[in-house]
């Protein structure tokens, strides 16, 4: 009986089911389409993201699929609550279709690891 009732107890506290304290990350979007855009055109795009968590959130590695794509990552801890972004730059003095990976590590706990992509056409 007494197993019965910690068990009933544990379900209604939420004790056992507690949802995971921790730094969440969310991008406003996943992938950026450049569109058609001109040799030598500005090749910076911005992904923003939310930290929806409860403690800080650390993005440790940015790195993309080749090098004619340049990420920046913030440089301090994102707070929960706050909004920071990623910044990549792409090589427009290519010519043809865009379509990249850029692979962001962090310690978020809902997605340690997401890929965002670039696409495009650079004419």
């Amino acid at each position: 009986m007494k197993k019965i009732l910690f068990v009933l107890f544990a379900l209604n506290t939420g004790f056992i089911f507690s949802q995971e304290k921790g730094p969440k990350i969310e991008f406003e979007s996943l992938e950026i389409n450049y569109g058609q855009i001109s040799k030598g055109d500005n090749g910076v795009r911005i992904f923003k993201f939310t930290n929806i968590g409860s403690m800080p959130l650390v993005i440790n590695k940015v790195y993309s699929s080749c090098g004619c794509t340049i990420p920046k990552k913030p440089s301090s801890p994102i707070g929960p609550g706050q909004i920071d972004e990623i910044q990549v730059k792409y090589d427009t003095n290519r010519i043809g279709p865009i379509r990249k990976t850029i692979t962001v590590l962090s310690n978020a706990i809902n997605s340690p690891t997401i890929s965002l992509k670039i696409t495009g056409n650079v004419e």
